[in-house]
């Protein structure tokens, strides 16, 4: 039996390292992903930005760092006295292409996959992001450099933080039952349009306070955030669709929801009665309930780390 790294190293060697740079090139071009120039700005960045390099001046942003990898940067900044959020790309490099591929993923070249999600999100009538700069760059997809550059929605809540309190103070029901509806149809619409967000939890929906009653739940507005590893295509295979549903289960597991309110959710998800839900889906809904006590008791053991 060949050792296990020796197969690893096998992979990665010269011949495996071409023919899987090459199936991607291949892949990129049937899949019509432009690797070219392209550049999107609204008026204050265009206008500030006139006759420069766009990404030296993104580069040279500063700002609150939320992340800062040797490939990307997450960072809020203020702008013409307006708060933005940009992510900075600086190519992923074939090592985690090749990784990728060997694994059957595509991977996340740039800011191109969070740009995409966003304008179908749009499409959909989802509340999300606003788009005020995006940039991509470069022939090479290993060394791709992009960015793009959103509004910060300001006057929010993550529904992580404002639930927080639901386990020893009982919340609003019918505030409660429309965040619940909320979530499954905007889960209901991504996963039926071949969308799944890879990064599903509740502290990626950003609820708006600022009217002040949040009681009034006709006037609220639920923002889906956090689109760069999501995933677009023709139609969702079921196991994203789970992995999608399972990490919003596992998120909202601690928040003292009881078994009605799951119950609620797969109703408004499935559009059907709880019966048809247990019964025509019920393989689908074990799946869920078991993947998302996998992932309670991977953080139980590993923290935030999951």
């Amino acid at each position: 039996m060949i050792p296990g790294n020796c197969i690893f190293n096998k992979l990665l060697s010269r011949h495996f390292f071409n023919y899987f740079k090459t199936k991607f090139i291949t892949l990129s071009i049937n899949l019509s992903i432009d690797l070219s120039m392209h550049l999107e700005l609204s008026k204050p960045f265009e206008q500030q930005w006139k006759n420069k390099d766009p990404f030296i001046e993104a580069e040279k942003l500063q700002g609150e760092v939320f992340r800062a990898l040797e490939a990307r940067k997450t960072l809020r900044f203020t702008f013409l006295g307006k708060s933005y959020f940009i992510k900075i790309h600086r190519g992923v490099g074939w090592f985690e292409i090749i990784e990728n591929l060997i694994r059957f993923r595509l991977p996340v070249l740039g800011a191109a996959n969070e740009y995409l999600a966003i304008k179908k999100l749009e499409t959909l009538q989802i509340d999300t992001m606003t788009i005020a700069g995006y940039g991509s760059k470069g022939i090479n997809p290993a060394r791709q450099q992009s960015f793009i550059i959103t509004d910060d929605l300001v006057n929010t809540i993550s529904l992580e933080d404002f639930c927080i309190d639901w386990k020893t103070k009982a919340p609003d029901f019918d505030l409660k039952s429309y965040l619940i509806e909320k979530l499954a149809y905007i889960s209901r619409t991504l996963h039926q349009n071949g969308i799944n967000h890879r990064d599903y939890y509740i502290c990626h929906f950003l609820m708006d306070i600022s009217h002040g009653d949040i009681k009034m739940t006709e006037n609220l507005k639920i923002s889906l955030i956090d689109l760069h590893r999501a995933q677009l295509r023709k139609q969702t295979p079921e196991r994203w669709l789970i992995k999608d549903i399972a990490s919003l289960y596992f998120s909202a597991m601690d928040i003292g929801l009881k078994r009605r309110d799951f119950y609620r959710f797969m109703k408004f998800y499935h559009q059907c009665s709880l019966r048809d839900c247990l019964t025509k889906h019920g393989r689908f809904w074990n799946r869920v309930e078991l993947q998302g006590q996998k992932l309670w008791y991977r953080k139980q053991r590993k923290g935030d780390a999951i």
